[in-house]
């Protein structure tokens, strides 16, 4: 049954390409505000991790992903609902340039009535901040961008220069400056994962400092988001263990999945095969993505583990690697050094880091227990001495294609599943 709307003020914070400081100004606004006492609310769209890890401590709280395509439109209303039921202020943080992708950002902003931020990393230009702001803000009728902000500037100058380029209409929200201090780490996949980083509270508090002394404190007006019923669960894991893999090197896990597992009544039971963690006692596993490649001698050396995922799958219980997780299964993984390190050898198989992107793009894939979506996003390439189960496709027509492989109740791919998406399919992968 459809409810009653829940108000809440929020942005879309978006930008003309990538690079130019979406997460910073994000997490920058997300912690300042939380510092002022504010329940602050933080979503991504499409299907990022590393960003998420960063926007949750900048928020205190989970970050979930928004995507017409990969979630469906109910599901984002519904999230979107829900949020706006608790919190003060709600962020969401775009993906790619703002007009970009098959669903891009400013299709989720126009269909859910989300007032745009525009960052423009101003390092390099002044009064031509302003044409590329107004074109931005222009190009699709419908579109409502709140206001402009900087990011990188040099000076109070430069800030004047950016400022007074902007035509009457675009609202100047201000500028973060160009500091070391306020830089977020980046490596192949994107950001570093944000509990890697010792001081990655120092550099949230100096991005809302930041924010404080130069930019606009005032909250974007209320959005009235429309109730929506969310795809019922069914609670056919009560009873069910899942070994959940979570460390540095197995840390891409959506908290949607989570929190759909706990729905259907699982138990999730998480362990670090870097920390020599044994294999919990369990009805089902997960071997999610991460960085498997940075920690290879480590997992190498787990002898333990690799003989207790052997006795799980050869006992016909349900285990999913995912990427990552798919990574670790095979024979062996070199890293980009071309050194090769024996891994779980649960999938035939072998795999190399290399230095351009071996897959990109959203996934869907037709299983025996229903379709699934996601998407795919990595620097490996794999030789797999195995036929697929099903092969993966990209709604938007790009050329990764991703296999999915299965042995008893094994599955493996490069590609990660949104759970939510389908429910009752992603809950049999994991069902004894």
């Amino acid at each position: 049954m459809i409810g009653t709307p829940a108000s809440c003020p929020a942005l879309l914070v978006s930008a003309p390409a990538s690079g130019q400081g979406k997460t910073s100004v994000t997490a920058a606004l997300a912690r300042w505000h939380s510092r002022q006492g504010k329940r602050v609310r933080v979503f991504k769209t499409g299907p990022d991790f590393l960003d998420p890890m960063v926007l949750e401590r900048a928020s205190g709280a989970p970050v979930h992903q928004l995507d017409l395509w990969m979630n469906g439109e109910a599901d984002v209303r519904a999230r979107l609902h829900a949020a706006a039921a608790e919190a003060d202020l709600i962020l969401v943080e775009g993906v790619m340039g703002l007009f970009d992708g098959g669903t891009s950002s400013a299709d989720l902003a126009e269909r859910l009535g989300l007032p745009v931020l525009v960052v423009i990393d101003g390092s390099a230009m002044a009064q031509t901040f302003g044409a590329l702001a107004l074109g931005l803000a222009r190009y699709r009728d419908g579109l409502r961008v709140h206001g402009v902000a900087a990011n990188r500037i040099g000076s109070a100058y430069h800030a004047q220069l950016l400022e007074g380029s902007l035509p009457p209409g675009l609202h100047w929200l201000g500028a973060l400056p160009r500091d070391a201090a306020l830089a977020l780490p980046e490596r192949h996949l994107g950001l570093v994962a944000a509990s890697e980083l010792d001081d990655m509270d120092v550099r949230l508090d100096a991005l809302a400092d930041a924010w404080g002394k130069h930019a606009s404190k005032e909250l974007p007006p209320a959005i009235a988001f429309q109730s929506q019923a969310k795809a019922s669960v069914p609670t056919d894991l009560r009873g069910c263990r899942i070994a959940i893999a979570r460390d540095a090197a197995f840390c891409f896990l959506y908290p949607a999945n989570l929190d759909l597992l706990r729905e259907a009544g699982a138990e999730l039971r998480f362990f670090s095969p870097l920390a020599g963690d044994a294999l919990p006692e369990c009805d089902a596993a997960w071997l999610p993505g991460g960085y498997p490649e940075l920690h290879l001698p480590a997992l190498s050396q787990h002898d333990a583990l690799r003989h207790a995922l052997h006795a799980h799958v050869n006992a016909g219980r349900p285990l999913l690697a995912e990427c990552g997780g798919m990574l670790y299964a095979l024979d062996a993984l070199a890293g980009t050094d071309g050194v090769a390190f024996p891994m779980a050898g649960l999938l035939r198989g072998h795999a190399a880091m290399q230095a351009r992107l071996g897959g990109l793009g959203m996934q869907s894939v037709a299983l025996p227990e229903g379709a699934l979506r996601g998407h795919t996003f990595h620097y490996a390439l794999a030789q797999i001495g195995e036929e697929p189960l099903a092969m993966a496709s990209n709604p938007d027509g790009g050329p990764s294609r991703e296999g999915i492989y299965r042995r008893n109740r094994f599955t493996a791919s490069f590609m990660h599943l949104y759970f939510p998406s389908n429910p009752q399919a992603a809950l049999a992968l994991f069902r004894p």
